[in-house]
């Protein structure tokens, strides 16, 4: 007969990895049909037509959909509303592709989807579940093929002599179709003109990208059918610490960060001449000098919230409320230091213009303060089970609504309309992706034309890898290119063209 206590103990010493394994294991409810893995094949297909020499564009934001599209259904019927919503926005990031043209956003884009879409297809609830979701995709591929195998086995094995003779019909056919096809084509340039061109060396390519478009659609599939028992992975809990020993640490740390506070408010209030007199800095000198510490700082905040949350006393009622009231304050001091954060970025981009890096960083720091604000949300009732979903929700929403408002665009009209200390830096005003030059096209002169001048933007070659802001880029450069492209126009800006 079994112990109890020696199950409890067997069951309590097995490792949270190992139950993320072991689901790993679990199988989807039944077998493709044929249907199904003619609808992966023709989602690889058209990933190796649409990807494989083109640019990112339009093609790849259809892949994306033709991906996703199969896994929906499975996360309509788990009927979870938080899954659909995540899944959504995955969606929506991979669909800018075919929006901006700016190689970090679309990056940015496509990273921040795939860590989203994971989540979504994992039903990943918990901290760790959600940090887990990206490795999942390893995981989640060898469920694919397995699954994949299991499927097409029997298949393949009942009508193997149908196969063979589809497969020699296709042969036979394409054959035929490259012998005959290459000798007219050689003989009219009319007929050749309406042939499909067939690039030989991107074949390997294809092939390559076929399979794994293919293999990409399986696992989100298979994971949505049967997502891995990650979520119910939780760290395991410590023993409460004593109400003296936790509030020591946390107090002297919140008046730290109050007595910080204070300081950043008189040194906005007193400008520039309290700076000086102070610390012997300008204002922009001060401004630079302690954004990437405040942004270190406010990281390190969270993770100390964090770990001081799951030591909290919470034995009583006053343990509680004294508890609230310690990180309450230190969650509000450090929205205090995020916004002295922000200040500092913005009288650095006042005086020496807005970039890439900096609108990054600055997002990066508001993001952080919305998660404060989850935490602090979560600890009037100390139930904090919601906050990860929400906190990927948050940063998906962030990088859209940074894709959405065109960064390289706002870039360009922020620097073409302060007034900079330096000499306005047109070097990397025409390095902005095609996305700004439509906002060069209502500069006035001489400046649209010297930065419309220094651009060059390849139209679309076809539906695969058109863009908005290339088509857009591309018209505003043929017309501009009849009215402008004098480089004298850079001369007051101390740029010359040869």
């Amino acid at each position: 007969m079994t112990d109890p206590g020696a199950t409890a103990v067997m069951t309590a010493s097995v490792s949270p990895f190992a139950i993320a394994l072991t689901s790993f294991g679990k199988e989807a409810p039944r077998a493709m049909s044929r249907r199904t893995l003619l609808a992966f094949g023709a989602t690889g297909i058209a990933g190796a037509v649409l990807l494989v020499g083109h640019r990112i564009g339009l093609g790849a934001a259809l892949v994306g959909l033709a991906v996703w599209l199969p896994a929906v259904p499975a996360l309509v019927r788990r009927r979870a509303v938080g899954d659909l919503l995540i899944a959504g926005l995955s969606i929506a990031l991979v669909v800018m592709v075919a929006v901006r043209d700016a190689g970090w956003i679309v990056g940015l884009c496509l990273a921040t989807a795939a860590w989203a879409g994971a989540v979504a297809v994992t039903s990943a609830r918990s901290t760790p579940a959600v940090l887990l979701s990206a490795v999942g995709w390893a995981g989640g591929v060898v469920r694919a093929l397995r699954w994949t195998g299991r499927s097409a086995g029997p298949l393949v094995a009942s009508r193997r002599s149908q196969v063979l003779v589809a497969v020699r019909s296709v042969a036979v056919t394409v054959v035929l179709l490259l012998v005959f096809g290459m000798l007219f084509a050689s003989a009219d340039a009319v007929f050749a003109s309406y042939l499909p061109r067939v690039d030989l060396p991107l074949l390997p390519a294809r092939v390559v990208v076929g399979i794994l478009v293919a293999l990409a659609s399986v696992t989100l599939v298979h994971l949505a059918l049967a997502p891995p028992r990650w979520s119910e992975i939780s760290v395991t809990a410590r023993r409460p610490a004593r109400l003296g020993e936790w509030l020591l640490p946390v107090v002297a740390l919140d008046a730290m960060v109050l007595a910080f506070v204070l300081v950043q408010v008189g040194a906005l209030l007193g400008g520039d001449r309290y700076v000086l007199e102070t610390a012997g800095l300008t204002f922009a000198e001060y401004a630079r000098q302690g954004f990437a510490q405040l942004v270190v700082a406010t990281a390190l905040t969270l993770a100390v919230v964090a770990f001081a949350a799951r030591r909290a006393p919470r034995t009583s009622e006053r343990d509680r409320q004294l508890s609230r009231a310690a990180l309450g304050a230190l969650c509000v001091g450090t929205l205090g230091v995020v916004v002295s954060a922000l200040r500092r970025m913005d009288l650095y981009v006042e005086a020496f213009g807005l970039t890439r890096l900096r609108l990054f960083v600055a997002l990066l720091e508001v993001v952080m303060a919305a998660v404060l604000v989850l935490v602090m949300v979560a600890g009037v009732r100390w139930r904090g089970h919601w906050l990860p979903r929400a906190v990927v929700q948050v940063v998906t929403v962030a990088v859209l609504a940074l894709a959405l408002v065109n960064p390289d665009a706002q870039i360009l009209r922020y620097n073409t309309t302060a007034d900079l200390r330096p000499a306005l830096d047109v070097t990397y005003l025409r390095d902005l992706s095609a996305d700004a030059i439509p906002a060069m096209d209502g500069l006035p002169e001489p400046l649209r034309s010297c930065l419309l001048a220094g651009v060059h933007v390849d139209p679309p070659e076809g539906p695969a890898d058109w863009n908005l802001g290339r088509d857009r880029a591309a018209r505003v450069v043929a017309v501009a290119g009849l009215e402008s492209g004098s480089g004298s126009a850079c001369v007051e800006y101390g740029v010359r063209d040869y």
